[in-house]
C-alpha cells in the first residue's frame, strides 16, 4: 500500500516564507550599501552571497523538521529556485524604485566609479569606452530591470541549490 501521508508544508509554502524572509534582509542590506555609498566594495557584496546560503540551508532545515526529517534532492532546488525569484522580485522591485525614484543619480555614480577602477587597472582609452559601452547596456533601469534581476536572481538561487542541496538533501527511504 502506497504511503498517501500528505507532508505538513509545502517546498513552495516554505520558499515563499523564506524567500519574503530573505528578500527583505538583502533589501535593507542594500539600503544600507546604497545609503553609504558603500555598494562598490566587493567584500560587502559577499555577505549578500552569505545571507542567501544562509537562507536556503534555513529553508531546508524548515522543510526537513515538518516533513518527517526528509526533503529530496528536487525538493531542495524547487525550494531554493523559487526563494530566488521572491528574493529577486524584493531586491529588483526595490532597486527600480530607489535607483529611478530615491537617488536618480546612483547609475552615474556607478558608471563613474567603475571608470576610475578600470582606468587604475591600467587600460587603455579604447578598451575603457568599450567595457563602458557594454556596462551602460548592462545597468538597464526600465521596468525590464525588474524581470532580468528575477529570472538571474532564481537562476543564481538554482545554482547554489545544486551544491548546498546535495548536503541538506535527506531521501526519505523507498520501503518504509
Amino acid at each position: 500500500m502506497e504511503n498517501t501521508v500528505t507532508p505538513a508544508v509545502t517546498p513552495a509554502s516554505v520558499a515563499i516564507r523564506y524567500g519574503l524572509l530573505v528578500g527583505i534582509v538583502t533589501v535593507i542590506y542594500s539600503l544600507i550599501l546604497m545609503a553609504t555609498g558603500l555598494e562598490q566594495k566587493p567584500a560587502l557584496g559577499f555577505v549578500t552571497f552569505a545571507i542567501l546560503i544562509v537562507g536556503i540551508v534555513l529553508a531546508h532545515k524548515y522543510f526537513k523538521q515538518h516533513n518527517g526529517g526528509f526533503m529530496s534532492y528536487g525538493q531542495g532546488l524547487g525550494i531554493a529556485t523559487i526563494m530566488g525569484a521572491v528574493i529577486g522580485t524584493l531586491s529588483s522591485i526595490f532597486r527600480y524604485i530607489y535607483v529611478n525614484f530615491v537617488d536618480a543619480e546612483y547609475t552615474q555614480r556607478a558608471i563613474e566609479a567603475a571608470r576610475a577602477k578600470l582606468e587604475a587597472d591600467g587600460l587603455s582609452d579604447e578598451q575603457i569606452e568599450q567595457a563602458m559601452s557594454i556596462s551602460s547596456k548592462m545597468l538597464a533601469t526600465g521596468p525590464m530591470s525588474i524581470v532580468f534581476g528575477i529570472l538571474a536572481s532564481a537562476f543564481f538561487g538554482f545554482l547554489l541549490a545544486l551544491v548546498i542541496s546535495a548536503f541538506t538533501k535527506n531521501a526519505r527511504p523507498e520501503f518504509e
